[in-house]
């Protein structure tokens, strides 16, 4: 069993490399911004560590170590100033010790855009009450289900996502693909890997060639026709440790490294084979009632403009959580990308468990 998965996932390697060639970067994007005040806390780096209903997202195996048979999770977060909103809702249910399924939703939209293609009218005239709003958003719906096969530390699960992406009435898209997740724990150490898009996910793009018509042929470019977007597999491996410091104080370290295969990155290792990002995170608590977390990402090799020498630059981030009984409240402090010029924003998440 364990040569057929390794054979199939080698398989499925290579023909990820090998369409990387042609298949652009950064599609359905705003599914690598990361989910949950907690995991942008610690730098993303929760793909072992992860326990709860945000493991939809991060591991769905992980959805067996959720410690309610019932739980919900929300968050809500704003960056650019709140013109980008980003939300994620999510349910999990324990079927029983050997089976959890989990259903979600992530959205990243900008709202209240205004389409001024009708602003002048056919004399000339500027027209503002002919001026109206649309939206920009990419949704995702993700299916999970994870199962414990009886060999002991390992579990296993998966997700099937749909994609939908709406530009307005311009044009629109709907996507399909699969993650699969697995966790095994050996001695206290704590090991994990998700392939995401395992088997590439493909989005199919349609344009609305009556709203576009005009404006294109103003401005003399081509109407775009309808087409197929790919994403590639993106492969994160990790591993996490708890370590129990003093009475009532417990410290959780998780080191992750995603593995991109849709060329090369500004990353610390990249290849026109692979790209490699590491990321690193922390959590400190109290009774398993506060909570601090740290951690960094987006750690790169730069040049500085007044010497020759590389230099390493990192995006820190940090946060706090407060466990009330069933009720947790998160909060982190980080920005989008890592990008200097990015105001860092403010981010809370919920969740709240129960038992039947």
């Amino acid at each position: 069993m364990l040569k057929n998965t390794f054979i199939t996932l080698s398989l499925l390697i290579l023909s990820a490399f090998a369409m990387g060639q042609s298949a652009p970067k950064y599609s359905n994007e705003f599914l690598s911004i990361g989910i949950g005040a907690r995991a942008l806390g610690m730098g993303n780096a929760v793909v072992a560590s992860t326990n709860d209903v945000y493991a939809t997202y991060w591991n769905p195996a992980s959805l067996l170590n959720s410690e309610n048979d019932v739980q919900a999770g929300y968050m809500h977060s704003e960056y650019f100033a709140g013109i980008g909103k980003h939300d994620y809702g999510a349910v999990s249910y324990k079927i029983d010790d050997r089976q959890s399924i989990g259903l979600s939703m992530v959205r990243f939209g900008i709202d209240n855009i205004p389409n001024t293609l009708e602003l002048i009218d056919a004399e000339g005239n500027i027209r503002y009450d002919r001026v109206t709003n649309f939206s920009v958003a990419d949704y995702a719906f993700l299916l999970s289900y994870a199962r414990d096969f009886g060999i002991e530390g390992l579990q296993v699960g998966g997700n099937v996502k749909i994609i939908r992406r709406i530009t307005g009435d311009f044009a629109d898209a709907w996507g399909f693909g699969l993650d699969v997740g697995a966790t095994y724990d050996y001695k206290g150490w704590k090991l994990a890997a998700l392939a995401r898009d395992v088997t590439s996910t493909f989005n199919a793009w349609s344009f609305n060639q009556d709203e576009l018509a005009r404006a294109f042929e103003l401005t003399g470019n081509t109407l775009p026709e309808n087409s197929l977007e790919v994403t590639l597999p993106k492969f994160i491996l990790a591993v996490s440790k708890s370590f129990s410091i003093k009475e009532k104080f417990n410290l959780v370290a998780e080191a992750n490294v995603d593995l991109t295969t849709d060329g090369k990155r500004n990353v610390l290792v990249k290849t026109d084979f692979v790209s490699m990002d590491p990321h690193v995170g922390l959590e400190l608590n109290y009774s398993k009632i506060f909570f601090v977390r740290g951690g960094f990402i987006n750690l790169q090799k730069e040049k500085k403009d007044d010497s020759d020498k590389d230099v390493f630059t990192l995006q820190p981030t940090i946060g706090a959580g407060l466990q009330i009984k069933q009720l947790s409240v998160d909060y982190a402090y980080t920005n989008l990308g890592g990008v200097s010029q990015v105001l860092y924003s403010h981010i809370v998440s919920l969740k709240y468990g129960f038992d039947l």
